[in-house]
């Protein structure tokens, strides 16, 4: 598991920390970092794409149909198209005998008009030939005995006195023509995806997705599956961060290991061309080899690095002069992999959704009893990895064990994070608290 670790402050620790080891009046606020980072990003361009292509992002434009839904009216029902007049009061012991005049399938048109004493045989989907104003299911007439009987079927007996219009879907009765069908800014869904469909329409306008490069700091970082040598740990950051682009909406882009020297962290910047936003992982706090401080005052603007939060304390917001001097913003995420996620969670994401035009920015919050302690001795605010249970109708959070910032294992047992506040030394069992739920499984909607 990734853990910059040199010139670092040692790892945060588990959510019962000791010692007071930094003023909390010299960081920021959660809130005034959020307010800071989110001043730099708005809604995207758009872009035309083939329809399941676009399936979670944002649509750039209204969709007004080009057509009416159903565009003629037609059966609901395999049966018996006919008029409602000529079956009144029909029943088992007193049917009605039509003459049946034709047959009519899905994807045909009628070819005859139904008469006073005639009837159209008719499949489901199919258009309701002119003068029928009702359609009667199979089950309502002599038909089955009929086959059985070997009779032909250019006569039928209706038992049922069914209401006028009954099996028969009007014409635009889902969508009429021109109607503004799905709202610019919906999320496409499968279901929006099945109803553009609906309306014949193979592409698009949508917000585009955001290109998110991704990039680890570290000598001590060794690429995946190269044998580890003395020292050494595997860049689960860069996996674990473009990950969470991923799952945000955003294209990640891993650009690799940039080394411990600012040569190599400018040179594999160059390759952030086309990036609409720059993530790294390390590099942010106080130690000789956290650099990514440097560039961002060399190359471009550097707005904070210290938050109020625990994990990811230290933490880079600026803007980096790109290649071809675009201006592109770049957090830089604590090394201690829990602080970069939890970090990712808190600004990366929400910026990402805000590009993505997405209007539900946050992750949704519960209020649910803590089943085991957060404590909080340093004045910072907690984020406490815990797993969320609905039981007996409350949610239930139980912190998943050893709470240091190196233990990512922590973060994969956990579907929320809960908020221990600055100005609380601890939250007790059975204390109600307020969870960011990262993850809705069944377990948790039961």
């Amino acid at each position: 598991m990734t853990s910059h670790q040199h010139g670092q402050q040692p790892s945060e620790g588990p959510v019962h920390a000791h010692g007071h080891r930094h003023a909390a009046e010299d960081m920021l606020s959660v809130e005034e970092a959020y307010e800071r980072v989110m001043a730099s990003f708005q809604t995207l361009e758009a872009e035309e794409k083939p329809l399941l292509d676009c399936m979670g992002q944002v649509l750039a434009e209204d969709i007004l149909s080009p057509l009416a839904l159903p565009p003629l009216a037609n059966s609901a029902m395999d049966g018996y198209a006919l008029r409602h007049s000529d079956i009144a009061g029909a029943s088992q012991e007193n049917p009605s005998n039509l003459r049946v005049i034709g047959l009519v399938a899905a994807g045909q048109m009628p070819d005859k008009s139904v008469a006073p004493g005639t009837a159209v045989r008719i499949m489901t989907g199919a258009p309701v030939p002119d003068g029928a104003d009702t359609v009667v299911p199979f089950e309502e007439t002599d038909e089955v005995q009929r086959k059985k009987e070997g009779k032909p079927l250019d006569q039928v007996a209706i038992f049922a006195d069914m209401p006028v219009g009954c099996n028969v879907r009007p014409a635009g009765e889902d969508v009429s023509l021109g109607a503004l069908v799905l709202k610019k800014g919906t999320v496409v869904r499968a279901a929006e995806v099945g109803v553009i469909a609906s309306l014949g329409l193979d592409k698009v306008k949508v917000i585009r997705r955001p290109v998110v490069a991704v990039l680890a700091t570290g000598d001590e970082l060794e690429n995946l599956g190269a044998p580890l040598t003395g020292g050494k740990i595997y860049d689960s950051n860069s996996f674990s961060v473009a990950a969470s682009v991923a799952a945000s909406g955003g294209i990640p882009k891993i650009l690799g290991i940039a080394r411990d020297n600012l040569g190599d962290l400018n040179a594999k910047l160059e390759a952030t061309a086309g990036s609409d936003l720059v993530v790294t992982s390390a590099g942010v706090s106080k130690g000789d080899y956290d650099i990514v401080k440097d560039v961002l005052n060399e190359r471009g603007e550097m707005n904070f690095w210290s938050v109020r939060m625990r994990p990811a304390k230290p933490l880079a917001f600026g803007h980096l002069n790109g290649p071809g001097g675009k201006n592109i913003p770049l957090l830089g995420l604590p090394g201690n992999p829990v602080s970069a996620m939890v970090a990712f969670e808190m600004f990366a994401r929400p910026a990402i959704r805000t590009m993505l035009g997405k209007v539900k920015i946050p992750r949704p919050v519960v209020e649910g009893v803590l089943t085991g302690p957060i404590h909080n001795d340093d004045g910072r605010r907690v984020y406490a990895r815990v797993e969320v249970e609905l039981k007996d109708g409350k949610y239930h959070a139980t912190p998943t064990g050893p709470q240091g910032s190196n233990i990512l294992t922590s973060m994969s047992r956990a579907n929320g994070l809960a908020i221990c506040p600055e100005d609380l030394p601890v939250k007790n069992a059975g204390d109600q608290v307020q969870i960011i739920m990262l993850d809705w499984n069944e377990e948790v909607q039961v």
